[in-house]
């Protein structure tokens, strides 16, 4: 066995928790020691019993005199364990509740050692559920008292001290197959830990600042191997057949007359971004570029000026999205733009077979059928591509022979983030809204202001003729979550209560109701009901994040909003503010943390797509970075992203070694042992 053994093979202490450890995303031994402390409980003041102060957070080692179960009648302590313990200064007594078969583990004149806080009952001290460890034999060093004790993150039927208890014996067995595989001078160089001590070091150190290190070396490593995968992703990209060459100057009129044709004014960044986008099309490398950009900040147009110019040089395009109602909006604008030109604009989805010949294709993931032949493509636009896999993206890319390649996304992904994640893809910033769009007033509304504020929606919409969404985290109420406001119920209770009017209203609000479970060809007619402003008011669950294009629509009312990350609530806000009304945002919670609060209330202050990612990354950290999910987002396990200057070393380390790298096999071999997470289409 070694440390890519699978947990199965570790024996039946470990092979019966298989289950359970697979929640925590660990398969092998590897990944158990990789699964790193989120604190740690400081118990390394080991004092004699005779010297123990009343408060303090103590480590005592003695040998047990006595340890009896006492008994009690009702109430939720059935049973009390009571231990006395000696050593040669002295006796305390340890306290357990509930806790009966302890009588069987602790003997009476074994040795044990145990942890937690003093406190004084009459003329007696006590410790009260302390932590404990006995000892047998000749074993010595504590793992779970009397020192710095690691605190892990768990699941149902797994606990810390199961977790501390088996990393410290894998540690025990496989500690020579912990080999540093990072070059010396650049270890050196950083002041870093060497491997083998920063993985005992980070479970179990000697001291705080042992641990900050050892995390500190892990962290990098994390960002490093990243960086390392992405540059030879890229590198295998770039070494790739060459691409086709488009005529960019030949057709410069063409494309000159269909920009001066468009009914509004581009922004400046949208100009960089299409110069940027022809300068690669002109290469004989096949573009690799990521478009990001607010929503509502104009990628779309930028996407279709690049497929106008594939289809000037005779080339095909797809434009690939990951849900239908999202290829659905994109069909329609680049159709309306395209279509006056000539072009073929055609849709593929689930539900929308490919029936005749086409110049461009838009679609969801139905466009990777093996029975939709493409056979001159020349780019390949996805849209939301944090979405896709990794494989899915290069299913469409071998549909052609070397097709240029531009994604887009209008998740916000804070700069340090992309330096890491993106380094295989050139990068560019749409960070302009188009003019005279007005700024969507937001307002964290506190639940004592609920009544008024639907008062005040009923109003809005009633007077100004507008619409409303409102947006509820689930389509269906949970036991679990029996507090966080569920789509469908919330659909009925706001139908026949809140916004039920009086006989005397001149005009009775109308609701509908959409959600991922409901068929694709009835969210499109629900879709367009509103859009006809058949409906006043849209209850939705997040399905209506992206895609959706309503001018008339000046409200977004977004419940249970700290369950939703700023990057999601952000997008979600886009969906208002489409047209030339003033629009609203309201988030309502009931939660009433204070972190909870200082993260919504910049959703008042903050617009940028990019500054809010920023401020969701430093009060969150990554882990729900994208919102609910992180789709196709490698789960950081020492690492930060928010740490900037570790982001920023990893990725000089990596172009300084990159070239060198059949130097170094053991670390080449990390490398090909990346995986990138297989993400299907929501």
């Amino acid at each position: 066995m070694n440390l890519q053994s699978p947990i199965t093979k570790g024996g039946r202490s470990l092979s019966m928790y298989a289950y359970r450890l697979e929640k925590l995303e660990i398969f092998t031994f590897e990944d158990l020691l990789f699964h790193l402390p989120f604190r740690y409980e400081d118990y390394s003041i080991i004092s004699k019993i005779g010297q123990l102060q009343t408060g303090e957070t103590v480590t005592i080692q003695g040998k047990i005199l006595e340890i009896k179960n006492q008994y009690l009648r009702g109430g939720r302590i059935k049973t009390i364990q009571k231990a006395v313990v000696v050593d040669d200064s002295g006796s305390v007594e340890l306290v357990w509740f509930n806790q009966p078969f302890l009588i069987k583990s602790l003997i009476k004149d074994s040795l044990i050692s145990a942890s937690g806080t003093v406190e004084q009952s009459a003329k007696t001290k006590s410790i009260k559920s302390p932590v404990f460890e006995t000892f047998f034999g000749n074993q010595k060093n504590p793992i779970h008292t009397g020192r710095l004790i690691p605190i892990y993150p768990k699941t149902k039927g797994i606990t810390s001290k199961w977790l501390r208890r088996q990393i410290y014996n894998i540690l025990d067995q496989h500690e020579n197959e912990l080999i540093e595989y990072l070059p010396n001078e650049l270890i050196k160089r950083n002041n870093f830990m060497d491997f083998k001590k920063a993985i005992k070091e980070v479970h179990f150190p000697q001291n705080l600042q042992n641990a900050v290190d050892a995390r500190e070396r892990l962290g990098f490593d994390e960002l490093l191997l990243i960086q390392l995968a992405s540059n030879k992703r890229r590198s295998n990209w770039e070494k790739k057949q060459k691409a086709h060459q488009f005529k960019i100057l030949e057709y410069k009129k063409d494309i000159d007359k269909l920009i001066a044709s468009l009914p509004f004014s581009l922004t400046s960044s949208q100009t960089r971004a299409i110069d940027e986008i022809l300068s690669d099309l002109e290469s004989d490398k096949p573009m690799n570029r990521l478009l990001q950009g607010d929503v509502g900040s104009g990628k779309t147009i930028v996407g279709a000026i690049a497929m106008y110019i594939a289809h000037l040089n005779g080339f095909q395009s797809v434009f690939m999205a990951p849900t239908e109602i999202l290829a659905l909006q994109h069909f329609k604008t680049i159709k309306e733009l395209l279509s006056p030109l000539g072009i073929k604009v055609k849709i593929v989805t689930g539900s929308r077979k490919l029936t005749e010949d086409f110049d461009i294709i838009t679609g969801t993931h139905a466009i990777l059928s093996e029975k939709i032949k493409i056979n001159n493509l020349g780019l390949v636009i996805i849209d939301e591509q944090q979405r896709f896999g990794v494989e899915q993206r290069g299913i469409v890319r071998e549909k052609g022979e070397n097709p240029h390649l531009l994604t887009m996304t209008a998740t916000p992904i804070p700069r340090t983030v992309a330096l890491t994640m993106y380094g295989d893809l050139d990068l560019s910033y749409l960070s302009e809204m188009p003019k005279n769009r007005k700024t969507v007033k937001t307002w964290l509304v506190p639940p004592e202001k609920r009544d008024a504020a639907y008062q005040w929606i009923k109003k809005q919409i009633k007077e100004t003729k507008s619409q409303a969404f409102i947006i509820c985290p689930f389509i269906e109420q949970s036991e679990s979550m029996l507090t966080v406001k569920a789509a469908s119920q919330e659909y009925e209770r706001l139908k026949t209560e809140v916004f039920k009017d009086l006989p005397s209203d001149k005009q009775s609000l109308k609701l509908g109701l959409l959600h991922g479970k409901i068929k694709s060809k009835e969210k499109e007619k629900i879709l367009d009901k509103f859009k006809k402003a058949e409906y006043d008011i849209l209850v939705a669950t997040p399905v209506v994040e992206v895609g959706i294009d309503i001018p008339n629509a000046t409200i977004i009312m977004i419940e249970a909003s700290e369950r939703f990350g700023l990057a999601q609530l952000h997008q979600l806000r886009g969906r208002v503010g489409r047209g030339d009304k003033q629009s609203y945002c309201l988030l309502f919670t009931d939660n009433q943390n204070a972190q909870s609060s200082k993260r919504l209330k910049g959703m008042e202050t903050l617009y940028s797509g990019a500054a809010l990612a920023e401020l969701d990354l430093k009060l969150r950290g990554p882990g729900n970075m994208y919102g609910t999910n992180q789709h196709g987002v490698p789960t950081l396990k020492a690492a930060s992203f928010s740490d900037t200057n570790l982001v920023q070393k990893a990725k000089y380390e990596a172009e300084k070694l990159f070239p060198e790298l059949s130097k170094y096999p053991l670390l080449f071999q990390k490398i090909e042992n990346i995986t990138i997470q297989k993400v299907s289409p929501d």
